[in-house]
């Protein structure tokens, strides 16, 4: 089997600092060649990863999505993918699936939504469905706000265990990760930090005019010793973070289709506090990995009691359920389908939707019981009595 991956134009594969989709491209194409699959891999040209690889752009572009570079990039990834002789695209580019259907090009194609299903983009992976696209979505969460049938396949992300060795948490401090914005939250991880009396360090992105001014008017007024800002980093100072952290706070306020930073510090032991939001629901589980809470009130309490999650039954959880490996047996499963192999039935499917989507869990943990009786605690006699 020879697969053809196309990366989107904007950040080298795999990111040197920031880039999600183009970490699970690169996590993608080293693990299909571990697991003895041809891979030719088009990004751009400042790209590493250690596959056959082309590009078009010799740098990557910068976040931000425009119609004219990524159509010549497009055009020339399928022209070098069908003259490598693929058998199979999985095009991670918005435009790409539908120009190469519009020009009959002769190969199957999957592709991997990697942002929300606005409704633009519903339109588009509509009409890209009918095209005979495959469509994947990352969590059930995602797949569930898009036009009915046109998911064809959920497959959580993977990453590799070995780059996220296991930390003992014992930085004492809590760990924010994430774009500067605000659906992501890092005011609110500041302040329930604070309410915990636990110290923060945050580390993010603020490359863009509406990250930078959020993180003037809405964080920076919040920083001082108990709550430090490091910027943007790069791998291997994210990990030292996570290893060190207490726990990753993530308090989103946006149906987010996946959320990598979740598992990345999973993988390195370090438990999860934040809200049921998106693919949030699914990735956490509640008691094992993390804490799934109400509001920030909640969270401080969770992280008061963080020390009852076990690192390491968090880390072998993670690695059973988002690791490579994992990812790749999924995606070798769906491509085979598509191209009329046959798949390994003997594989458990271990993604099946929550029971309940659409209904944050209410945690039964040590934190609501100390809570609870705390509220009885405070009750005047006669209340407690009725």
């Amino acid at each position: 089997m020879h697969i053809g991956l196309i990366a989107p134009p904007w950040v080298a594969t795999p990111p040197p600092e920031y880039g999600g989709t183009e970490l699970v491209v690169g996590e993608l194409a080293v693990g299909l060649v571990a697991a003895g699959v041809q891979v030719s891999l088009f990004a751009t040209g400042d790209s590493t990863s250690p596959v056959h690889r082309g590009w078009h752009h010799p740098r990557a572009l910068g976040t931000g999505f425009r119609p004219r570079p990524e159509l010549e990039h497009v055009e020339a990834a399928y022209g070098f993918l069908l003259d490598a002789g693929v058998d199979l695209v999985h095009d991670h580019t918005i435009l790409g699936p539908h120009w190469a259907r519009k020009r009959k090009l002769p190969v199957p194609i999957v592709t991997t939504n990697h942002g929300p299903f606005i409704p633009r983009m519903a339109a588009h992976f509509s009409r890209v469905h009918r095209m005979g696209v495959t469509v994947v979505g990352i969590s059930h969460a995602h797949a569930a706000t898009a036009p009915p049938g046109v998911v064809g396949r959920v497959i959580h992300h993977g990453l590799d265990p070995s780059r996220y060795p296991v930390g003992r948490g014992d930085g004492g401090y809590v760990a924010f990760l994430g774009r500067m914005c605000e659906e992501k939250g890092p005011h609110r991880a500041i302040l329930a930090a604070r309410k915990a009396g636990i110290p923060i360090r945050l580390a993010a992105k603020v490359a863009e005019p509406a990250e930078r001014a959020f993180f003037e008017e809405h964080v920076e007024p919040l920083l001082g010793p108990d709550a430090v800002f490091l910027g943007e980093v790069g791998h291997d100072a994210k990990v030292e973070l996570l290893q060190g952290a207490m726990a990753l706070v993530n308090p989103i306020r946006w149906n987010e289709p996946f959320g990598l930073v979740m598992i990345e510090a999973m993988l390195c032991g370090t438990p999860v506090v934040g809200f049921p939001e998106g693919a949030a629901r699914e990735l956490i589980e509640d008691g094992v990995t993390g804490y799934r809470c109400l509001d920030e009130d909640d969270i401080a309490r969770a992280l008061l009691d963080i020390g009852s999650i076990d690192r390491a039954a968090c880390r072998v959880r993670a690695v059973e359920r988002f690791s490579t490996g994992r990812m790749v047996a999924d995606h070798l499963d769906l491509y085979r389908q598509v191209l009329g192999q046959p798949v390994d039935a003997a594989r458990p499917a271990v993604h099946r939707a929550p029971a309940a989507l659409g209904v944050p869990p209410r945690r039964r943990s040590r934190v609501r019981a100390r809570a609870a009786a705390a509220r009885r605690r405070a009750q005047p006699p006669e209340a407690a009595a009725t």
